[in-house]
């Protein structure tokens, strides 16, 4: 993860103030694209049938617990029920393991997308790259934050399998694949994940926003007040942004408000949905699927910008929910060679906050590099009987 500042695709385009941003962008996003029929609402696939998370933790969890485990597997909903007065550091950790496993959820199908882009010099490129930067930089500001209160995050338990819900109960209806990018993948799976006036599951009347559920944990930071521990902790450039240790109210209100306005942690308010610098991840994606820079008109936010040219990429299928079934000697050769090398990066990550520092997180940067070649000599590779191309399945086990 260090080392992601590197942005050799160059700048993105001009900043648009998240300020300034008014609330008819939000309608403008999942307006259709020029020439096309509308677009059906971001989280339109049905969700992957499968076992549900399970009971959520409560206070007098095991610290530390994550998912994997039997313990602390829970859905934000559930975590949100609890009474404010109850939320106390058992609650904090509980909620802190949900946001490792769905910071962790959104990488794979993000460096799928972009892996799959021919040109990296393009606009579209440098947007989805800048997005990968932020989400392991998200990941970091959490795992900070574990074992700030004493947890440790299990970042190989924590692994999706694609495809999937997203965990935690967040965002009901979104089914998680992996492909090459597509107009379709960037609608149903990147905006889907990030659309910040989608609820998450609870009651269609009083369902948390993701924003919502980390401004509660700001409250409960605020409301508990522990002890930060700065040991175990870890500093590096991550993509555009510092990660630091936390060791005070402050630190917390700060790393949390980064990743709440970057992207997935933005409220319902269309208002508060763009940082300073670039824009939220549900309107850079939105870009891309428009193909036009949102843009200030007479009639409000509308994409009608510069142009963004939709990239070409490599057509990566759809991974099945069991794999590619039969693949020749050589395929499965490049997959178990992905799947070793990605279990290397979870492997590392967990070393590194389990009191392996800088070393583990270099190793785990070296690994996640590595697994680039095979993924793009994967999609590379016609499928046998179906349209399409092979890619990676990132499954460690």
């Amino acid at each position: 993860m260090t080392g992601t500042s590197e942005h050799p695709d160059g700048p993105t385009a001009a900043p648009v103030g998240r300020r300034g941003f008014l609330a008819t962008a939000a309608l403008a996003a999942t307006a259709p694209v020029p020439g096309t029929a509308p677009a059906p609402p971001p989280a339109v696939a049905p969700a992957a049938a499968g076992p549900p998370d399970g009971p959520a933790a409560t206070p007098g969890a095991a610290p530390g617990s994550l998912p994997g485990s039997g313990r602390g597997r829970g859905s934000m909903a559930r975590l949100l029920a609890v009474p404010e007065g109850d939320r106390g550091i058992e609650w904090i950790r509980a909620a802190l393991d949900i946001a490792v496993r769905l910071e962790l959820a959104t990488i794979p199908p993000y460096l799928c997308g972009w892996w799959s882009v021919r040109d990296r010099r393009g606009e579209a490129a440098r947007l989805i790259r800048r997005i990968v930067g932020d989400e392991m930089y998200h990941l970091g500001v959490v795992c900070n934050l574990l074992v700030a209160v004493g947890g440790r995050p299990r970042i190989r338990d924590a692994a999706l399998h694609y495809p999937g819900p997203l965990p935690g109960g967040v965002r009901a209806g979104v089914h998680v694949y992996l492909s090459g990018l597509t107009r379709d993948y960037v609608r149903d799976v990147m905006m889907a994940i990030e659309a910040p006036e989608a609820p998450l599951a609870r009651t269609a009347a009083h369902s948390p926003t993701i924003g919502g559920f980390y401004g509660d944990l700001q409250e409960a930071f605020r409301r508990t007040a522990p002890y930060l521990s700065a040991e175990g902790q870890l500093s590096d450039r991550i993509g555009s942004d510092v990660l630091e240790p936390v060791t005070g109210l402050d630190d917390v209100d700060r790393s949390l408000e980064i990743v709440r306005e970057q992207g997935e942690g933005t409220t319902s308010s269309p208002a508060n949905a763009f940082e300073d610098d670039h824009p939220a991840h549900y309107y850079a994606f939105a870009e891309i699927y428009h193909g036009r820079r949102l843009s200030r008109t007479p009639q409000g936010w509308q994409f009608t910008g510069a142009s963004v040219p939709f990239p070409d990429a490599r057509p990566m299928a759809a991974v099945p929910p069991d794999g590619w079934p039969r693949p020749p000697a050589q395929v499965q050769r490049l997959l178990d060679q992905f799947d070793s090398t990605y279990w290397a990066v979870l492997d590392s990550l967990d070393e590194a906050w389990g009191g392996g520092g800088g070393r583990s997180l270099g190793a785990a940067v070296r690994a996640m590099r590595a697994m680039e070649d095979p993924a793009v000599e994967l999609m590379e590779t016609p499928l046998p009987d179906a349209p399409g191309t092979y890619g990676p399945q990132f499954r460690p086990s």
